[in-house]
């Protein structure tokens, strides 16, 4: 007898699945066609056993950026790196501890090497043989700790092709309140002032912005988004959080609305967020805070500033309503002592695809020490969070699917023992001749667009427009995604 277990029983899941049902009290359909399907979450899950949402940490890979200018120092930070056509791109913040205060530009071909070219832009020391893009001033009147996007709004001006949002204290502010800013430029390189006015201001209650607040053009809703910081009720008492903006001309933004981030646990401060859309799901949204351990000291008893810090992971089907099931950290420290102290690591906007079934982002590490610098993380394509089962194996099952294209491909890994196999059920949970479990061939090893196929075959065409269920058996194996691709398309 097939014993599936309902998912919202486990509680370490960290929330109750919801919408099963229609309001008849059918099963709800889902309609995906042809799109990319991640195990970021249980929405497409109706029942599973034996099987857990595994969080996969990235893989430490090179330094790509060392502090080895004049106008860089140990407070390097907020990096944002952004896939340009063939090559890569990144914004980051070059220096904090005495202003002016610099955005710094570097380049690369493959996102693994990249160079701090001259650009003639900006002055330092008289000079402008350097890679700056922006300053602060002196007198700190611009804005600073810039968040780089490209606008693929098709309504956006090609003069503001690529935009940016800084923060700035209000001047003779007392108690502190800061503002929001928007930049526009042509190419990355050349920025001005969208206004003179901000285009947010610090609310009441929360008037600050001393963080890296992110910005990002939601294609999917044809919007723009501010993902900001936020604390109500301040040091000591308040917890930093997540608020947020939109608009659809990025002049005119909505009211704040903070994220509900704590539902079912501890409050625990969140901030540089690092907001990103993914590249292979774009109305998919991730986030990757950096958690911020206020009441925890460095074991380096002459490191005098309190506070340890770490990477978690969340992501959002809306913008919205954001999944943090996964407590434990998404990046942790490690045996690296100086990244244990306040502050010491942080991951910045943008995961970008960098080779074969590899992406990276890139993360600041031993901040405030003369070794800072940007180093690059490592996942497989799609890698973020997997339905993992160990060597007993376990399975799932799906709701009820309408899906486009030919054939079924798998993004998953299996150990040498380990195996995958999947059935087609109807809507009620019958299995479709020939696409039963038996008749499934037995797929293990380690792919990113495995076809599956029932004793040899893979042709689903005559499936398209029918509402079917997905029942995948795993062994010792983890599943990533899976997508309904026409067989052009698939890899063999």
């Amino acid at each position: 007898m097939k014993l599936l277990i309902p998912i919202f029983l486990f509680a370490q899941l960290g929330q109750a699945i919801g919408g099963l049902q229609a309001k008849d009290g059918s099963t709800r359909i889902v309609s995906i066609g042809s799109k990319l399907q991640l195990f970021l979450d249980d929405e497409l899950i109706e029942s599973m056993r034996d099987l857990e949402f595994r969080l996969h940490s990235p893989r430490r890979a090179e330094v790509v950026i060392k502090k080895d200018k004049p106008w860089e120092d140990s407070t390097m930070y907020d990096p944002v790196v952004i896939k340009d056509g063939s090559g890569y791109r990144m914004w980051y913040r070059a220096n904090f501890n005495a202003p002016p205060f610099y955005t710094g530009y570097a380049q690369s071909t493959d996102g693994v090497t990249w160079t701090k070219p001259s650009l003639n832009l900006v002055e330092f020391r008289g000079e402008k043989n350097n890679n700056l893009v922006w300053s602060s001033g002196p007198d700190k009147l611009k804005p600073y700790v810039l968040c780089v996007f490209k606008d693929n709004n098709p309504k956006t001006k090609k003069s503001e092709r690529y935009k940016a949002i800084g923060t700035r204290r209000r001047p003779g502010s007392d108690p502190p309140a800061d503002d929001l800013f928007g930049l526009v430029s042509p190419d990355g390189l050349r920025w001005r002032l969208m206004q003179q006015n901000p285009i947010i201001r610090g609310p009441e209650g929360d008037l600050m912005f001393d963080s890296h607040n992110t910005v990002l053009w939601d294609s999917a809703r044809e919007q723009y988004v501010i993902y900001a910081r936020s604390w109500p009720g301040g040091w000591p008492g308040g917890t930093r959080g997540i608020r947020r903006y939109v608009s659809t001309g990025f002049r005119n933004w909505s009211k704040p609305k903070t994220l509900d981030l704590w539902k079912d646990s501890e409050k625990d401060h969140l901030y540089k967020n690092a907001a990103t859309p993914y590249y292979r799901r774009p109305d998919i949204l991730l986030m990757f805070p950096k958690r911020f351990m206020i009441k925890r000291r460095s074991p380096d008893p002459k490191w005098k500033i309190g506070g340890l810090s770490d990477i978690v992971f969340m992501s959002s089907r809306d913008g919205i309503h954001w999944d943090r099931r996964f407590r434990e950290a998404f990046m942790r420290p490690g045996r690296d002592q100086l990244n244990w102290h306040d502050r010491a690591i942080e991951v910045g906007p943008g995961l970008v695809p960098t080779g074969e079934g590899e992406m990276s982002l890139y993360f600041i590490h031993h901040y405030r020490t003369d070794a800072v610098g940007i180093r690059r993380g490592v996942l497989r394509e799609d890698g973020l969070v997997s339905v993992h089962a160990n060597y007993k194996g376990g399975e799932l099952l799906t709701r009820p699917l309408v899906f486009a294209g030919d054939q079924l491909v798998i993004n998953f890994s299996s150990s040498a023992a380990g195996s995958v196999r999947v059935e087609l059920q109807d809507s009620s949970g019958k299995p479709l001749a020939g696409y039963g479990l038996d008749s499934c061939d037995e797929i293990y090893g380690d792919q990113l667009n495995r076809a599956v196929r029932w004793k040899g075959k893979s042709d689903l065409k005559k499936q398209v427009g029918e509402a079917v269920r997905l029942r995948i058996v795993l062994r010792d194996a983890d599943l990533f995604s899976f997508q309904f691709r026409s067989t052009a398309k698939n890899a063999q």
